[in-house]
This record gives C-alpha cells, structure tokens and sequence, in this order.
C-alpha cells in the first residue's frame, strides 16, 4: 500500500478532476500514529470498496499501540461485506493482542452490528491510568468473548441450515446465501438467527410472515445478481480467507 501523509482521506468511486467527493462515496480519514488510532468511515459502503477499507483498516491497526477506535457515524449505507471487512481486522487486532472499538454508530451500522449480533465484539474496556488495560478489564474482555462464543454455538445451526436451504433452493453460493440472510435481517429487524429458524420452519411447513418472505425474495434476487461483480473481484485480487460472522 503506497505511503500517505497521517490524517490524509482515502475516497472511493470515480470523481471528475478538481470536484469535491460524491456525499455517496466512502471516504476513510485516519488519525496519526498514537496508542490508538483514529479511524473514521464516512459514506456508503459497496462491494468494490472492502480491498480499499481493509488496506486502510491494517495500516491503521500496525501503527497502533493497542489498537484501533473505528468511527462509523457518518456510515450511511454497509451491507455484508462491510461486515466481513471489520470481522477479518478484528481477528488480526486479536492475534496481534490489540482490538477494534466502534466508537460511534450510524442507524445504518448498528443496525447492521446489532441484528448480526456482532455489535458487542467492537466494545473495549476502558483503560487504565497508565493506559495498558488493567486486569480486570482484560477478564472482563475475555468474559465477552466467551458470552458471543457460546451465543454462536447456540444459534450457528440454524444459520448454516438456512444458509443451505438458500443455496439448495435458489442455486446461490454460501457467500450469497449469507448476504441475503443478512440483508433480510436488517431489512425486517429480524435478528439473523431468529430469521434462519423461520426459514427452517417454513420448510417443515410453517409459513413465513409475508413482510419477511417479500423482503427474503428481494434479497435472494439481489445476491444472484451481485454474483458478476462478485466473480470479477475475486480474479482481481488474491484468494483471502472466507470470514464471517456468528
């Protein structure tokens, strides 16, 4: 990733020479080196810019002490994948002992943290007077993280059994499959894992509520068509690891 002056923007889309970024453009501003980083989204979110936020994500993170503050505030649209970017700098934060706090949500975000039931995986303890998180703080995320371990393990049957009948049903691959759960989640303000076992009882008969099968339809039409644009990104760039959330 070339070199940018600290504090610098980073602005996705196409923009005419000597024009100010589209309101509609993500844009990335990241603070100075310090023991956290500073780091605020601004925008909407699209497919093609997740190579873009993650460079910008790991740049931030290595030039952290103990990590990254995340500003998601003026975040005015993020879907999945946005989703998947933050989840994979998170395990990176976590191997290399640092986090990533959202310290500030849009409706956009938080409804997408929040019915994903990721939300609590982007909290950090507040730190001691030296700076380091003291001892408590530390059990106190660990604590935490067993808490969205076993929420996982409770409810990852359902997902993954959804997920299937998706791709069983209407040809999709897991990623798309996965895209349109979530989508439908936010759209119907259905947590992800009470929509996977509506979409598990309605195979056994049980019918779906209409507002959730009519927005369910719509986001399995939307994941198929994303599948070019899904294609042409992957051969652009190297294969990653899938990552995805509990």
């Amino acid at each position: 990733m070339p070199e940018r002056p600290l504090g610098e923007s980073f602005t996705s889309g196409d923009q005419g020479e000597g024009t100010s970024p589209s309101s509609r453009a993500l844009v990335v501003e990241t603070g100075p080196d310090d023991d956290r980083v500073a780091v605020t989204v601004s925008g909407e979110f699209r497919l093609d810019d997740s190579q873009n936020l993650r460079r910008a994500l790991v740049d931030a993170l290595s030039r952290s002490a103990t990590g990254v503050d995340l500003d998601l505030g003026r975040l005015t649209f993020a879907d999945c994948s946005a989703l998947n970017v933050l989840l994979a700098i998170r395990r990176d934060a976590l191997v290399m002992e640092k986090t990533i706090a959202v310290t500030a949500a849009s409706p956009a975000a938080e409804r997408l943290l929040t019915f994903t039931d990721t939300y609590e995986l982007f909290t950090t303890p507040p730190s001691g007077p030296s700076g380091p998180p003291s001892e408590g703080a530390n059990d106190g995320l660990l604590q935490s993280e067993v808490v969205q371990l076993r929420r996982a393990l409770r409810t990852r049957p359902d997902i993954d059994l959804a997920r299937g009948i998706l791709m069983a049903s209407f040809n999709l691959d897991p990623d798309q499959a996965w895209e349109a759960l979530v989508t439908a989640s936010q759209h119907t303000n259905t947590k992800l894992h009470r929509l996977a076992k509506d979409v598990v009882a309605a195979v056994h008969g049980a019918p779906l509520p209409d507002p959730v099968k009519k927005q369910l339809t719509e986001a399995v039409t939307r994941a198929g068509r994303a599948a070019p644009q899904r294609a042409d990104s992957t051969r652009a760039e190297p294969a990653r690891e899938s990552v995805e959330c509990p």
